[in-house]
Parts: C-alpha cells; structure tokens; sequence
C-alpha cells in the first residue's frame, strides 16, 4: 500500500480563520493526504500556513511562523511550505518577492487550489463545500456564516483583505449544523465579521435575517448550545431579542464589540452610533433576555482619545459592567481611514497605561460577578481532563476566550463531552470551581 502524504496545517488568528483549514484539511484528505493541525515536532510531509494579517503582532505572529517552516524545509525537517490566509492575500505581492522560499503564496479566497497544485493534477473536491474536519474538540465547532464587513470602520483593515459583506444561505448553513450534528457536535459557536449585517445582502428587502437563521439551527434535533460571536451595535437585528429569549438551546450570551462610549472617538472610529445609543441598545438587549451576559471589545489610544475621553470610556466600563470584556491598544493599520486621515499621536505608554487601567477595573468587575455565582446550579459541558481536574463551561464561557468551571477529576458521573449540572462552590477573577450536584 503506498503510504499516504502527509500535511500539516498551522492555524493563526481567529476562528473564521479555523474554519478555513478545517475546510481545507477535508479538501486534502479527499486529495489523499493525511492531515494534521498545528503538530508538534512534524516531519517529513508538507505544510500550510494560514495566515493572520488584522493587526501588527498578529502580523508578526503570522511572519514568524512561516520563517520558522523555511527554516525546517531548508534543514529536510519538512517538505513544502504554503501559505494562505488574510496576510498574504493583504501583501500578495510582497510577500513572494521578501519570502521566495515559500512554494505557494494563496489568499483569503484562493485556497482551494492548494489541492491541485499539491497533488499536481486538476483536483475534483468529493466533499460539498462546508464539509470539514474538525481541529478543535469533536462536541464543539466554529459555524461562519459569512465573509467580509461592509462598515468600513477607521481602524480596521479587514474590509480591505476579505471584501464585501457576502451571506452564505440559510439552507447551506442549516444543512451543515445537520451534518455536524450527526458527528456528535452539540455546541455551535456562530461567528462572522458582522452578525448584525447577516442576510441584508441576499433578502430582496435589504433585511436582516440573522434571527430566523438563528431559529432554524435552533429548531435542528441535537443542537444543544448555540452561541452568537461578533454583532455590531449600529443597525442592530432587534428581532434576534425573542429568539434569544425564548429558545432555551441558545445562549444567553452575546459578543458585540463597542471598541469606545465617547461620542469624539466613535465619530472619529466611523462607528455609525454614539455613546447614549449605545446605553440604549445594552439596556433593551438586557431587558429583554434577562440574564444574558454580554462580551465586548474596546480600545485605547486611538486618534482623539484624551484623558477626559478616556474617563468617559472607564465611566462607562463602570456602569455597565460588562460580563465578559476584552480589550486592546490602538494600532495603526497602512491604508486605513484612520492612517490616512488622523495623526497617530498618543504615545504607545499612555495607550498601555490607560489600557491597563481600564483591564483592571474589568477584572474587580468579573470578580463580582463571578463571585455572584457561589451557591448556583449550573449547566456545564466538560470539554477535558487532566489529573487534576474536568474542564468545563458554562453558557456563558465562549471557548478559548472565557473563564472554566474547574471540577475535581476525582468527581463521579462526569464525562468529557457531556453536560453535567454542577453546583459552583468557588471563584476567581474568571473561572470558578464546582462540584457535581450529588457530590457536594
């Protein structure tokens, strides 16, 4: 029997990007290759970086990686090295002349090819598109349900590497989350650039359609957590509210990131609302889906942020007190509205210091919140173990983002991959400690 090729596939960036690979791993094994992700210590096959190209260190993540498989090709450590993704679709004509010692430069959008070129003949893909294999744990998966923004933010540069807004359809979409579930999948992670903008492109009445996709995952036998990443304030879908309410197998849980609450720095961000809508719309989403908890996204140190914006920006950390938030200094991307309109003027140590600043006063916040939960009863899928303990989420833990809930290994009646009710006994800044009702 002729032994199978072997691929290594190395992620960076984001989930979007995860998705990506695992579609590309199912192409290559119907190639004939044997594929792995991300492996430790490889040898002998061919690799694909998947490139991350959104911000500076991610930029230099991405750089790196690649360096590193040219110099294991260049020592007969690996075969080939490719690489893909949004960085080299960004600079697809730099990159090849700089990194020559790459065999195949592919971008966001062109991947596919990798097939036929690696298998040196034109490739007929047996699998249907959103077939996948999958990276992360077999209980749990990324769905995109879209590519590209049509906001054009001033600081993002992703418009410029993925293009337009485009929907994929309802029924492709519904008809994957069906296979998945046949896998064994029961936790879907739904994730575009925008969710608030999903369908506008494709209904005849320019509408969203983001809650009645959401309904329909939500109506698919076996779907038993569906959680909703990346929606955008401005324009916000109010009709995805009673699904999030009324269904229980979604989440109670919502990534939208507000990058800023003064009204300066937002019409500077080209944000398309101002800070009282933004109270307006946090405090509808959290009338109407009680308990619902709420991750964001801000920035610091972008152009026209001065001190008494900053206050404004830490006030309203305050006040809202986010559940779940994350956040990072402004960094200027080439050929942005922001690079070319606005002056990059607040040094890099007054970015880091109001950064920490505004992280600290999160983490006392999370602190609080977290400590709220001693005493409750909770749903948790266990996502691993070690000696130690079980490794489990809440639906309100988005994976590799959010906090644990920490069972001992020692517990009884709890498996990997399964829901278990818990009653939490401990807690941290960000994950908490339980036990096993009828083990407490």
């Amino acid at each position: 029997m002729t032994e199978k090729k072997r691929l290594n596939v190395i992620t960076m960036g984001c989930s979007k990007n995860l998705v990506d690979s695992e579609r590309l791993a199912r192409i290559m094994a119907d190639a004939g290759y044997d594929v792995c992700f991300d492996a430790d210590g490889f040898s002998g096959g061919d690799v694909v970086v998947n490139t991350c190209g959104f911000i500076g260190d991610a930029k230099e993540e991405s750089i790196e990686m690649i360096l590193e498989c040219v110099k294991a090709k260049a020592d007969g450590v690996i075969g080939s090295v490719y690489v893909m993704g949004c960085l080299s679709e960004r600079y697809r004509r730099e990159l090849p002349e700089s990194l020559p010692e790459v065999d195949g430069w592919y971008g966001k959008f062109d991947w596919t090819a990798i097939a036929s070129d690696l298998a040196g003949k034109e490739h007929s893909p047996k699998s249907k598109t959103y077939e996948r294999i999958l990276s992360d744990l077999p209980h749990r998966a990324y769905l995109k349900i879209a590519e590209g923004c049509n906001r054009f933010c001033a600081f993002c540069a992703i418009p410029l590497v993925t293009g337009r807004y485009k929907s994929r359809p309802k029924d492709e979409i519904v008809e994957e989350v069906r296979s998945l579930v046949a896998r064994g999948v029961k936790e879907f992670n739904v994730i575009a650039q925008d969710l608030s903008y999903y369908g506008r492109d494709i209904d005849p009445e320019g509408r969203p359609l983001i809650a009645s996709l959401v309904a329909a995952i939500s109506d698919v036998p076996g779907v038993e957590w569906i959680r909703l990443h990346y929606a955008y304030p401005a324009d916000f879908p109010y009709d995805l509210l009673p699904v999030m309410a009324s269904r229980p197998n979604v989440c109670k849980y919502l990534d939208i990131a507000l990058q800023h609450a003064s009204d300066k720095v937002l019409s500077n961000m080209r944000r398309h609302i101002d800070g009282a809508a933004t109270a307006v719309l946090l405090d509808r989403i959290r009338r109407e889906v009680p308990g619902i908890h709420i991750r964001t996204t801000l920035m610091t140190g972008f152009p026209g942020e001065g001190d008494a914006e900053f206050e404004e920006l830490m006030a309203f950390v305050e006040r809202q007190r986010f559940e779940r938030m994350g956040a990072f200094a402004y960094c200027e991307e080439e050929d942005t509205f922001a690079a070319k309109n606005f002056a990059d003027d607040i040094p890099d140590d007054v970015k880091q210091s109001r950064l920490d600043r505004l992280m600290a006063l999160q983490a006392e916040i999370a602190a609080e919140i977290n400590a709220e939960k001693v005493g409750r009863r909770m749903r948790v899928l266990v996502d691993r173990r070690d000696d130690e303990f079980f490794y489990a989420r809440t639906e309100f833990d988005s994976p590799e983002v959010d906090g644990e809930v920490l069972i001992p290994a020692t517990a009884s009646g709890v498996k990997v991959g399964e829901f278990c009710e818990v009653e939490i006994t401990g807690a941290a800044v960000y994950d908490l400690e339980a036990l096993p009702v009828g083990n407490s």
